[in-house]
């Protein structure tokens, strides 16, 4: 049973060890002198991230073909969003004070995965099926809570007398959070009690799987949250490499947030658009839009609420410029999903405002 163990998941020994050189062995990034001796270091650790990312996706794969839709693809959408949300409200309590921090991750993770990781995927698919069918109802569920609650929460603010500009008065500030648990909280029993048939998608629901290496529920559970702390706690190490070569190359820091953003949410990415290849879009639909309503309405409440424990300032309101990109991200959603199938155009639509949207970061 050991060695059984060891042949299946040693890329979680990897990890860990990974984990100990990097806390206790090697020399702190930051204080080494030999280039290549830097860069040797940071592509290795790179290279034991995506390793974990591909075990995250094999053991969420597992339960969501155990479990069946959408419970499996929620699993993995939760235990992300849980990760991400104790890392953000982890930097406000231990950090210097930055009041747009909570507003830039969630305006990356909307930008990345609602234009990035949808667009390669929907051309992937396209290119492959030329075009790819999901259920309509579950899209428009998801859109139902992503389209109020981005646009209360980053565009209302710029618009309300909160004391600065972006910012939040304490009656608003007590609605929004009332408001994102109320509405994740009905989406949840609409997803998985009343109308858990919006989320599956019948056509390609069914496809036969190889069942014969697969464990326990709780073994696979188990395993995915392991991965998915090793993913946390060695990306927050990528960062330091990040952040220098950034620096050396003169790029603005939140393209460095928006990379490591990248790293935690490659479990979802990788996810995504292997099950759109599958040609099984639906599952693709509940992994980006789930993540993205879950970052949204799980992570206002806990900053929101740290920022008035602590008695600092939370400026959720974006630039013009940003508010104008996301008004035509979620409209071109609401387009790209209004009919029960995607081709490779709506792919290019999407891919086109994320480049827009790392050009602005230049600018």
């Amino acid at each position: 049973m050991r060695f059984r163990f060891l042949r299946r998941e040693w890329p979680m020994i990897v990890g860990l060890f990974a984990l100990l050189y990097f806390h206790l062995l090697a020399t702190p990034l930051a204080q080494v002198s030999s280039p290549l001796f830097y860069w040797g270091q940071a592509a290795a650790l790179l290279a034991v991230v995506m390793l974990l990312v591909f075990a995250v996706v094999r053991h969420s794969d597992a339960l969501a073909i155990k479990l069946g839709e959408p419970y499996g693809t929620l699993i993995l959408t939760l235990s992300v969003i849980l990760l991400e949300v104790a890392m953000i409200t982890s930097v406000m309590l231990t950090g210097e004070p930055n009041p747009t921090m909570a507003r830039d991750t969630m305006f990356a993770v909307t930008m990345m995965v609602l234009n990035g990781l949808l667009g390669v995927t929907l051309i992937l698919g396209g290119l492959k099926f030329h075009s790819q069918t999901f259920n309509l109802d579950g899209a428009r569920s998801y859109l139902s809570g992503i389209l109020p609650l981005s646009l209360l929460v980053l565009v209302l603010p710029n618009f309300t007398l909160g004391g600065i500009t972006g910012g939040l008065s304490f009656a608003m500030t007590a609605l929004l959070i009332v408001i994102a648990v109320m509405i994740y909280g009905v989406f949840l029993l609409v997803q998985t009690h009343s109308h858990s048939h919006f989320f599956v998608d019948g056509d390609h629901g069914d496809a036969p799987h190889d069942t014969s290496l697969m464990c326990s529920n709780g073994y696979h559970a188990m395993m995915l949250v392991g991965y998915l702390l090793l993913v946390i706690l060695l990306a927050k190490i990528l960062a330091q490499p990040i952040d220098y070569g950034l620096s050396e190359l003169g790029a603005p820091a939140a393209l460095g947030g928006l990379i490591v953003a990248a790293i935690v949410l490659a479990p979802e990415g990788v996810g995504g658009i292997k099950a759109a290849m599958g040609n099984q879009l639906q599952r693709a639909v509940n992994l980006f839009f789930g993540s993205v309503l879950a970052t949204i309405a799980l992570t206002v409440p806990c900053v929101l609420l740290v920022a008035f424990f602590l008695d600092t300032q939370v400026i959720l309101g974006l630039a013009p410029a940003e508010m104008v990109l996301l008004g035509l991200t979620l409209l071109l959603c609401k387009v790209s999903f209004s009919g029960n199938s995607t081709n490779v155009l709506h792919g290019v639509s999407h891919l086109s405002l994320f480049l827009v949207y790392l050009l602005m970061m230049f600018e």
